[in-house]
């Protein structure tokens, strides 16, 4: 029985870290080997982490990731590995090197190159043209590169005309919500339409603004999913494929056997070739260990983890030890402290309480409760004695001035010198606390509540954060929850007396309705009015969004969980005068 034993290596590589990324892709190598795997492959991009962005501008850069490669394929002894890395001959590529025995076999060049959304490869790479197929063990093996596989005239549509039974797609595919099942019935969709068996593998971690969240998957040539991966964290995903039943149920399948038209983006002349990776090899096998079927995560857990990952990647990554985080006694700042605990444990997190002469003794006290119910410290810093000296130096130019947003933003500001402060003198990271309806209608100050190393709610609307603060609550450790008084109590910066959110916003449910139409998928005005929002609504949020370009350009970056998200994702001018009404 022809049977392929593949082995996928979901990875959580640190970006630049060559030698760190190729030890651990070293050491799966070794695991897979291990297991009898015939093939180990790992994601896109593996060797430098994803995305390079102007490191691929740095010709040292490229000639270290080459020689990183270089140290992997050593390691493929009497297994045949493939890895993503970074190319080059007269110009750069995004390759996967597949290697045997220690040596280089060959290398594929991702043919499809994404310009688009976080996506910029056509700045960097150069496409490739050829799409080959491996004989190893006897199994004839397409491998191609994540965007590769999103077309269905493409690289695996050649590979199957070259007899691939089995087409492996390494990826470093970011995460948005909803996006896992999307990509399950793509992957599906291309195992039937090609009978082949597909192997879908994503690398796994946070980088900037990203989340990577792994989910690797294999489907037979029937759309049956034979195995995942779990979602947020690394694993070594093994499957034994069986070419033989896969070549049986072609026999019944006629579509292969007729003339089949050359694909629209690869020329007639690119086909591919057969190479030879590794002989067949007669040998009994141990049995896979079982392993737990890993099923997708629900809406609230999947987001939850991405923010966790992303939060605990940002920091470790960039070597804090602790963080800092503002503790108002409100919403977003209980849940930016639960996403920080989880992240990096209760003894890695600071808050910073600093109320003024507006906060309430419910918000105060709810703040130490919290505290007290993660187990962090929490640090006390009232401003009101510097809130009262700011005035004072300023009076004589504020004079008989009417108080309004001023006044109302040095307290914010004050905070923000104060937790900077702190962060300088112990070396802590701060985490911001603010989120994507305030970043849409800037409703946060500038060098205020906005002063952070990493904005951890930045893409979460509202809504979505009171869904995420209930559900962490119903799976947290006891004692572990958030105060039911700060669920329940109406949003406010507590600047002024008696000030609340909707005081200027509209409500949040209706908000982040209108920001997700205009942000995420650039409704019109009109679009929008036909949709059923009030007029006046849409053209306050149009018209605030627009007028804040300049805040969130100087915001932190922040864990991206929305197909669009404020930051690389959305590219709008500060300077633009093009309105809609």
């Amino acid at each position: 029985m022809r049977t392929l034993r593949l082995a996928l290596g979901q990875i959580n590589p640190t970006l630049g870290d060559l030698e760190g990324n190729s030890d651990k892709i070293i050491a799966m190598i070794g695991r897979a080997r291990d297991l009898d795997a015939d093939l180990v492959a790992f994601p896109e991009m593996a060797i430098t982490g994803y995305p390079a962005e102007d490191l691929l501008y740095k010709e040292s850069f490229i000639k270290d990731n080459l020689r990183a490669m270089e140290r992997v394929m050593d390691a493929s002894r009497d297994i045949a590995v493939a890895v993503g890395f970074v190319d080059a001959d007269a110009d750069t590529y995004n390759a996967c090197a597949v290697g045997f025995q220690g040596e280089l076999v060959d290398t594929y060049h991702k043919v499809h190159l994404p310009t688009y959304g976080v996506f910029d490869e056509d700045r960097y790479f150069k496409a490739g043209s050829t799409c080959p197929v491996y004989l190893i063990n006897g199994v004839r093996v397409g491998i191609n590169i994540c965007e590769d596989i999103w077309y269905p005239a493409g690289p695996i549509s050649v590979q199957r005309d070259l007899g691939a039974e089995v087409i492996v797609n390494i990826n470093a595919s970011p995460y948005h919500a909803g996006k896992s099942l999307a990509r399950e019935r793509m992957i599906a969709t291309r195992a039937v339409d090609n009978s082949v068996f597909v192997a879908y593998l994503n690398t796994v971690g946070g980088q900037d603004e990203l989340v990577f969240d792994g989910a690797s998957m294999v489907f037979d040539q029937a759309g049956n999913l034979l195995a995942r991966a779990p979602q947020f964290c690394e694993d070594l995903l093994v499957a034994d494929l069986d070419a033989d039943a896969l070549f049986s149920s072609r026999l019944h399948d006629p579509r292969f056997r007729k003339d089949r038209p050359g694909n629209g983006s690869l020329s007639e002349t690119s086909a591919g070739c057969t190479v030879q990776v590794s002989p067949v090899r007669e040998r009994e096998r141990r049995p896979l260990p079982k392993k737990d079927e890993n099923c997708l995560l629900d809406s609230e857990a999947e987001v939850y983890g991405a923010l966790v990952l992303g939060t605990r990647d940002y920091v470790q990554k960039s070597g804090f030890s602790k963080v800092l985080i503002g503790i108002s006694g409100g919403i977003d700042s209980a849940l930016t402290a639960c996403v920080a605990v989880d992240a990096l444990g209760k003894e890695k997190v600071v808050g910073v309480a600093m109320p003024s002469r507006y906060s309430s003794e419910g918000s105060v006290a709810d703040a130490k409760v919290l505290a007290c119910n993660l187990g962090i410290d929490l640090w006390e810093v009232p401003i009101l004695p510097a809130h009262d000296v700011f005035l004072d130096m300023l009076k004589p130019h504020f004079g008989d001035l009417p108080e309004n947003v001023a006044e109302e933003n040095l307290q914010s500001r004050i905070r923000g010198n104060i937790i900077m402060s702190l962060s300088n003198k112990f070396g802590f990271l701060i985490l911001t606390t603010g989120n994507k309806s305030e970043m849409a209608m800037g409703y946060a100050t500038l060098y205020g509540d906005m002063v952070g190393g990493f904005a951890v709610l930045k893409d979460v609307p509202k809504t979505l954060g009171y869904d995420l603060a209930r559900w962490r609550n119903a799976n947290a450790v006891p004692g572990g929850a958030i105060p039911e008084a700060i669920l329940v109590k109406p949003p406010s910066a507590e600047l002024k007396p008696e000030q609340k959110d909707q005081d200027t916003l509209p409500p949040y449910d209706i908000l982040d309705a209108v920001v997700k139409a205009y942000v995420e998928e650039d409704r019109s005005y009109q679009d929008m009015v036909d949709m059923g929002f009030d007029a006046q609504v849409v053209r306050q949020v149009i018209a605030t969004v627009d007028r804040n370009e300049y805040k969130r350009r100087q915001a932190p970056p922040g864990v991206k969980i929305t197909p669009r998200a404020f930051g690389k994702d959305r590219r709008l001018p500060i300077v633009n005068r093009y309105r809609q009404f």
